[in-house]
C-alpha cells in the first residue's frame, strides 16, 4: 500500500503526538516493509523519536503480534504502544482513512554505532560499517565519530558520508566470450564477485560487468547471475540484459548447467574416483563457514584424481548441486583439503581451485561450453599431466 508523509503526519496528529503546528519535513528516516501480505509497517523518526506505524486488520490489539511485526524492521527495539485517545475502552487500534493503524513509540535505548547502522541499513554488513566509521565517514548529530563502539540511540541523527566512488575504468578482466546477451570471463583468484554492501572500495567482477550490462545496474551486482568465491579462479558468465539474466538464473537454480572444476588437494583421496553425497549446513561454531551436517542441504560432488606427485593430487570435480563452499567442504571431509583453503584446513599462496569449464544455454537456444585453461601454477606441480 502507498503511504505518504502527509498520511504519517495525519496519524501522528490523530494519536496526539503531533499538532497542527508541526510540518511534514519534521518526519525523516522513513522505511517501509510488508510483514504479511495484508499488512504494512512504516518506521519513521519524528522530533528525534523513533515511531513505528502498523497498518494491519488482523492484529486485533494483540501486543505480541504487533511487536513481532515491528521486530522484522528493528530486532532489538523496545518501547510501548500508544493508546487510541478517542476510545472509551482500552485499545490501541485507531481508524484512519478506512484503515486500522497502530502506533509504537520506541525507547531511546543506547546501542553501539556499528550495530545501529547495520540495523538501519541491513544490506551493508556490520564489518563494513566498522571500516567506514574508522575511516571517518560517519557523523552522529553532526559530530564526526571514529569508534564503532560509540553509544547511540535510535533517535540520534546519523549521517553517512559516502566516500567518492572508486574509479575502476582502467581495470580489466580477461574476456573469453562476448555477444549482445552475455559476457564470459576468466576470473583471477583474489577478485571478489561483488561487494557485500552498497559501499565498495575494491574492484570486483560486478565493477567490470557494469560496463557491459543493463541488468542490475542500480545494485551492487550488475550483470551477476552466479558467483565464485574470492579466491577461486575460472569461468564466470554475466548477463547483459534482464531477459538473459532470467534465462541464465533459471538454469543455475534448476541445475541445468554443467560445471567442471580442478583443484590441487593435499595428499591422495582413498578412492581415486567417487561421488560424495553428503548434506552441507552452516557451522555454528565457526561463523562464515560450513560443514557436513545431517541437518544441512543435499549436496553431491563427483570427483576423479587425474594426477599425483609425492604430496598432492590434481582432482577434477563436478558439482551436481551448488551449495556455498561445497567443493571445499567435501574435499576437506574426505581428508584431502584443497591446497590454500585457510578455512577448511590448508594454507598456501592461493586457493588452488579453478572453474575450468561451464556448459550452459545462451540466447537464442544455443548450448555452449566455455573454458578457462588451468593456470600454470596448477600444471607446474604435475609436469607429467596433460589435460585431455
Amino acid at each position: 500500500m502507498r503511504v505518504s508523509v502527509s498520511d504519517l503526519m495525519g496519524i501522528l496528529r490523530r494519536f496526539g503526538i503531533a499538532t497542527e503546528e508541526n510540518y511534514n519535513r519534521q518526519i525523516d528516516q522513513i522505511k517501509k516493509i510488508s510483514p504479511t501480505e495484508k499488512s504494512t509497517l512504516v518506521s519513521l523518526r519524528f522530533n528525534k523519536t523513533r515511531f513505528f506505524i502498523l497498518f494491519d486488520y488482523d492484529a486485533e490489539d494483540d501486543e505480541t503480534y504487533i511487536l513481532e511485526a515491528i521486530k522484522k524492521l528493528a530486532p532489538n527495539v523496545t518501547g510501548e504502544l500508544v493508546r487510541n485517545p478517542f476510545s472509551d475502552i482500552y485499545t490501541f487500534a485507531l481508524a484512519h482513512k478506512g484503515k486500522e493503524v497502530y502506533l509504537f513509540e520506541a525507547d531511546s535505548q543506547k546501542t553501539r554505532l556499528d550495530v545501529e547502522l547495520s540495523e538501519r541499513y541491513p544490506e551493508t554488513s556490520r564489518a563494513t560499517w566498522q571500516k567506514y566509521i574508522r575511516n571517518k565517514f560517519i557523523k552522529v548529530n553532526a559530530q564526526l565519530v571514529t569508534k564503532p563502539s560509540t553509544e547511540v540511540s535510535p533517535n540520534d541523527d546519523i549521517a553517512v558520508l559516502v566516500p567518492p566512488g572508486q574509479d575502476f575504468s582502467n581495470e580489466k578482466l580477461p574476456i573469453i566470450y562476448l555477444d549482445d546477451n552475455v559476457i564470459v570471463i576468466n576470473k583471477p583468484s583474489g577478485i571478489l564477485t561483488h561487494s557485500k554492501g552498497a559501499l565498495n572500495d575494491e574492484f570486483t567482477v560486478a565493477s567490470f560487468f557494469k560496463r557491459y550490462t543493463t541488468f542490475g545496474i542500480d545494485t551492487n551486482r550488475p550483470g551477476i547471475v552466479h558467483r565464485l568465491d574470492r579466491d577461486t579462479s575460472g569461468v564466470m558468465i554475466g548477463a547483459r540484459n534482464p531477459e538473459t539474466a532470467e534465462l541464465l538464473q533459471k538454469q543455475f537454480s534448476a541445475r541445468k548447467t554443467k560445471k567442471t572444476y580442478y583443484a590441487v588437494a593435499k595428499g591422495v583421496p582413498k578412492n581415486l574416483r567417487a561421488t560424495i553425497d553428503l548434506p552441507i549446513g552452516r557451522n555454528p561454531s565457526k561463523p562464515g563457514s560450513f560443514k557436513v551436517s545431517a541437518g544441512g542441504k543435499s549436496a553431491q560432488t563427483s570427483y576423479e584424481v587425474v594426477a599425483t606427485n609425492d604430496k598432492e593430487s590434481l582432482v577434477r570435480l563436478e558439482p551436481k548441486t551448488g551449495r556455498t563452499h561445497q567443493l571445499r567442504v567435501h574435499m576437506s571431509y574426505i581428508g584431502a583439503p584443497i591446497v590454500g583453503d585457510r578455512v577448511y584446513g590448508h594454507s598456501a599462496d592461493r586457493l588452488y581451485l579453478h572453474a575450468e569449464k561451464l556448459e550452459i544455454t545462451i540466447p537464442v537456444s544455443d548450448r555452449r561450453v566455455f573454458e578457462a585453461p588451468l593456470p600454470s601454477d596448477f600444471t607446474d606441480r604435475f609436469p607429467d599431466f596433460i589435460l585431455k
